[in-house]
């Protein structure tokens, strides 16, 4: 059954049956501190992937839960177990639960850890990717098939060929070309696959290399069909205004995870986490290959550890979906927030700090 849930988090329980959290709290009333409030309370949810179809703004987050899982850095923790869609008419309408659309025990291949997924529309199927590790605990990305945008999906019996790590953010052009950019250091893997080929001792962090470039996340062309690649990935090259590749010291610039595609006024604008040090940047370019040259500050740090985004056009403006961990205070269990994104005339990005 479809589940009605209010934009605004200032009352209700979040439910232990209904969201597969250990235990049942109050939310937390509206904050003052906070620049927005949660969207959800009913269940925790994360990484939120918004998009607009048919007319109505779709979230496809990271649906967490309190998995008893002990906390490390590589993110084990983060046990999720299914996903989530919710759509509403607009930003501050009611938001409506479409329910779990996608199970770990109904992805062949998958071993556990459903972490950040997206989504994307072609020829009258939408398609929802997902990394997952495998039984061999090795990141990959899958992707699962409906109907509807709202679901539920079917996954296919194995992973994308070529795939690895985590993340996935699926970009459109506005050619219909669509291309998948993902990638993540630390517990997302990436570092492990520098030579080409995954490496079981390689480093838990990164290349441990600081005054070398840093790890950059990939991209590869879809083949029409959507469940492919058309190419190998390659790396998508982010550069200094000297047009020079960030370093792997360079922590308040680099890229770490959670990376986003989308194009405006012509600009195509990566944006990606920092990490360790709780930003959300971007970098912009003339093509969807780049190199991208680093801007600035999207978000500043939100209350909890990590941040994942992305960013959509609706209803005339432009909107960051975002997450922290207000109603929990716990750094894996978390809340999607939204707010207006403004460009200057220049094309660059306003800062949004996201507390008062």
């Amino acid at each position: 059954m479809l589940t009605k849930l209010r934009a605004a988090a200032a009352t209700g329980l979040l439910s232990a049956a209904a969201g597969g959290c250990a235990t049942a709290q109050r939310a937390t009333p509206a904050d003052p501190q906070f620049l927005n409030q949660p969207l959800i309370s009913s269940i925790y949810t994360a990484d939120p992937s918004a998009h607009a179809f048919n007319g109505r703004l779709y979230l496809y987050p990271s649906h967490d839960i309190e998995a008893g899982v002990p906390e490390d850095d590589l993110g084990s923790h983060f046990a999720m177990r299914d996903y989530h869609v919710f759509s509403m008419e607009r930003v501050g309408a009611e938001v409506t639960d479409h329910g779990v659309v996608l199970r770990l025990e109904d992805i062949p291949w998958a071993g556990r850890q459903l972490w950040a997924p997206d989504a994307a529309y072609k020829d009258g199927k939408y398609f929802l990717y997902f990394p997952a590790k495998d039984k061999q605990d090795i990141f990959r990305i899958g992707v699962a098939v409906s109907d509807r945008a709202e679901g539920p999906f079917k996954a296919e019996p194995e992973p994308l060929k070529g795939s690895f790590s985590i993340d996935p953010a699926v970009f459109t052009d506005t050619d219909g070309q669509s291309y998948m950019i993902f990638g993540g250091i630390w517990g997302g893997q990436l570092q492990r696959w520098a030579s080409g080929t995954y490496e079981q001792n390689g480093s838990v962090t990164d290349l441990k290399q600081p005054d070398k470039p840093a790890l950059m996340p990939k991209i590869a062309r879809m083949n029409a069909d959507m469940l492919t690649f058309a190419e190998a990935p390659r790396d998508l090259s982010i550069v200094d205004e000297a047009g020079k590749p960030l370093l792997g010291g360079d922590s308040d610039r680099r890229f770490f995870e959670g990376s986003w595609m989308h194009k405006h006024q012509g600009r195509y604008y990566l944006s990606y986490s920092t990490g360790d040090t709780h930003r959300l940047v971007y970098a912009v370019a003339d093509n969807p290959y780049g190199p991208f040259t680093y801007q600035g500050v999207l978000l500043e740090p939100v209350q909890g550890w990590t941040n994942h985004h992305s960013i959509v056009e609706h209803d005339g403006k432009w909107w960051l979906f975002y997450h922290d961990t207000q109603l929990s205070g716990k750094t894996h269990l978390r809340n999607v927030k939204v707010n207006e994104l403004n460009y200057n005339p220049d094309g660059s990005i306003r800062t949004i700090k996201p507390m008062r």
